[in-house]
């Protein structure tokens, strides 16, 4: 049997899974998300590594069979310090969310030529890397950094639970701080803006073990001691490996809290090619391939607002969903644009905010509702346009999994707008399954990811949305005005920041 963590933006969550993919038991705890006295949001690294030793205890309890290993997985940017003499943390964890950093941000993007970090790191400049976060912490303490060594959260839990530092690829480069092509920390550029003294942990093969459970952390998390632990990556990497997307040409929609679509490309040295997407590029979970990805930070989260706006308390997800079947199969001619916390690719930009367009005395709840997903969806068929200019194949086929897969209403709307059938497999946990998987194939459960594949695929049934052309052309207008608008509302927000 396999281990999987996910500790994510909404949950923390613990699976044990057969070695066919069949789900044996799960755990869950919410997210804890607590604030200083001056607002910011922050984890408290405590309560963290004391939740997730309660669901892989919770988790593990049920095992019919010996735990072969633990694949971990997390959100990429959220982070913390550690102390390197006592162990201890010398900061809380940042979320990848929190936009203290902006000012940071401004003095990188000053200082530094955006393409070429981008052929470095993958990334466009943002405020929410590891290295901004580390330069808030020493302009609040100078003396912060010293002894002090940089953890993404994956690799924080793994450290409890093992006492070594270790990490993969993919989320060393969400610090903005690791080169890609050199495969190494890129001390040059964090000597530049003064983290010259900053530890990391090593960077492993996803999946490949990077230290086994202690003593100590036994105890306290149920698991084996000596039990192989390793670091598997990006929450949604992993999620696509579950699902079988492995090679060039298999995208993959991960809808949650936020929402980010995946595809896979050759391993190569980047360019102003990729650049010029605005989309986040780097090295995949899997071996011998890079990836290519967009998102939507408020997607999932956009629909949680939502239902607390238009009642209170929150409107439950039945009648939710009811209300919104009985809406009409067009466009409602609202348009929302879903930036609670910013634009992603592919126009990158952290002073968006969430507008509505073209709201009349006769709209509804329901309409307002519906607008929200219609929203989301235009956003995600920009980044799909975005996506296809990077990959440069066409994308007509998409397998989705999350919890925004069970709305009906939603994933029609997705169907018709951008023209692309979606396949939605009943893959239970996916993001902690890929996780499990490839800690497998690190551990030599599996040969390689087609063998993991061909333990588990027999197993799925998959549901299929098509999409309607009519409606889809009801639709193209308001999404060609969706884009249009789009720009306006990037320098309409420009301008407010610029004036503080």
């Amino acid at each position: 049997m396999l281990l999987g963590l996910d500790v994510g933006t909404t949950n923390i969550k613990a699976g044990l899974f057969y070695e066919d993919g069949r789900l044996a038991a799960a755990a869950s705890r919410p997210t804890k998300t607590s604030y200083t006295e001056d607002g910011l949001p922050y984890y408290d690294p405590e309560w963290m590594w004391a939740t997730a030793a309660e669901v892989l205890r919770e988790a593990a309890a049920k095992a019919e069979e010996p735990v072969r290993c633990l694949g971990i997985t997390s959100m990429a940017e959220a982070g913390l310090l550690i102390d390197l003499v006592s162990g201890k943390p010398k900061s809380h964890v940042i979320p990848w969310f929190d936009k203290r950093s902006l000012p940071q941000l401004e003095r990188i993007k000053a200082a530094s030529d955006a393409l070429t970090r981008f052929s470095r790191s993958g990334l466009n400049p943002s405020f929410k890397y590891g290295m901004l976060k580390m330069m808030w912490l020493k302009d609040q303490d100078a003396g912060i950094l010293k002894d002090a060594c940089w953890l993404s959260v994956s690799d924080y839990i793994a450290y409890r639970l093992t006492g070594q530092r270790f990490t993969d690829a993919s989320l060393a480069a969400r610090t903005y701080a690791y080169d890609l092509h050199n495969q190494q920390w890129d001390r040059g550029f964090l000597e530049q803006f003064g983290l010259g003294e900053v530890t990391f942990p090593k960077v492993l093969p996803a999946g490949q073990a990077g230290g086994k459970v202690h003593a100590e952390a036994a105890v306290v998390s149920g698991l084996r001691e000596g039990l192989a632990v390793a670091v598997c990556g990006h929450d949604h990497l992993c999620a696509s490996v579950a699902v079988g997307a492995l090679e060039p040409g298999h995208v993959f929609d991960s809808m949650g809290t936020a929402e980010t679509l995946v595809g896979i490309l050759p391993e190569r040295r980047l360019g102003e090619k990729e650049f010029r997407t605005g989309m986040s590029h780097g090295k995949h979970v899997l071996p011998g391939r890079y990836f290519w990805m967009g998102g939507i930070s408020s997607s999932g989260g956009s629909v949680e607002w939502m239902r607390k706006i238009i009642q209170d308390p929150p409107i439950a997800y039945e009648d939710m969903n009811r209300m919104l079947a009985e809406t009409e199969r067009k466009p409602t001619g609202i348009l929302y644009y879903p930036y609670l916390s910013g634009s992603g690719a592919p126009k990158p930009n952290p002073n968006m905010l969430s507008s509505f367009i073209g709201i009349s005395v006769n709209h509804t709840r329901a309409d307002m509702m519906r607008a929200v997903l219609e929203g989301t969806v235009y956003e995600f068929a920009a980044i799909r346009r975005a996506a296809e200019q990077a990959s440069g194949q066409p994308i007509n086929t998409i397998t989705a999994v999350g919890g925004g897969t069970r709305n009906q209403v939603l994933m029609q709307i997705k169907a018709d707008v951008t023209g692309c059938t979606f396949h939605i497999p009943n893959v239970e946990e996916a993001t902690m399954l890929g996780a499990a998987l490839l800690a497998g194939i690190g551990s030599g459960v599996y040969r390689d990811e087609f063998e993991a594949w061909q333990h588990i695929s027999p197993q799925l049934s998959i549901r299929t949305i098509t999409p309607d052309p009519e409606v889809g052309k009801l639709y193209q207008p308001y999404l060609e005005a969706y884009l249009e608008l789009r720009d306006a509302l990037h320098d309409h927000f420009n301008k407010l920041a610029n004036r503080g």
